[in-house]
């Protein structure tokens, strides 16, 4: 009887250590989720330098060009646009001008001169992700300008609200 009694308590011991083994436990997390505002352009490197060096008889210097940069642009906003300001003026009786090409759904302002107050390149961007967008730079001197010593002047693109 004490063999049966000793196989009975095992037994029942077994049955709850396989209930308790197959009993869940739970608990809950709550999980935060955000999405803030991305607004991120980038620039390909630096265009190769613009030098004014020839002109026909009887006309004005030829302008120099560069197409050799492009930038990238991210935004999940809507109603963007990119400017350009430049941090120092060109010299004297030359200008510096700009053309982006514009991504998708957006509209490009053309060529514009830069100088030190901000000018609008792009409008109308809204929620895109794109890459390699032609930078065209245009250099041009009047005769007036003469000879002007090899400088440098830094373009500052921006991404922003209208």
């Amino acid at each position: 009887m004490k063999a049966h009694r000793i196989a009975l308590f095992i037994g029942v011991l077994g049955m709850l250590a396989a209930g308790s083994a197959l009993a869940a436990n739970t608990d809950n997390q709550t999980v935060t989720l955000q999405v803030t505002a991305i607004n991120e352009i980038a620039v390909s490197g630096d265009p190769a330098a613009l030098i004014v060096s020839t002109a026909t008889a009887g006309s004005a210097p030829t302008d120099a060009t560069d197409n050799s940069t492009d930038y990238d642009v991210t935004t999940n906003e809507s109603n963007k646009k990119i400017t350009g300001v430049l941090d120092a003026a060109a010299p004297a009786n030359t200008n510096l001008y700009v053309a982006l090409a514009a991504p998708t759904g957006a509209s490009s302002a053309g060529t514009v001169e830069l100088t030190t107050s901000a000018a609008d390149l792009v409008t109308g961007i809204s929620t895109l992700a794109e890459s390699n967008h032609t930078i065209t730079y245009t250099f041009s001197a009047s005769i007036a300008a003469g000879i002007v010593a090899s400088t440098t002047r830094t373009v500052t693109l921006t991404l922003t609200d209208p």
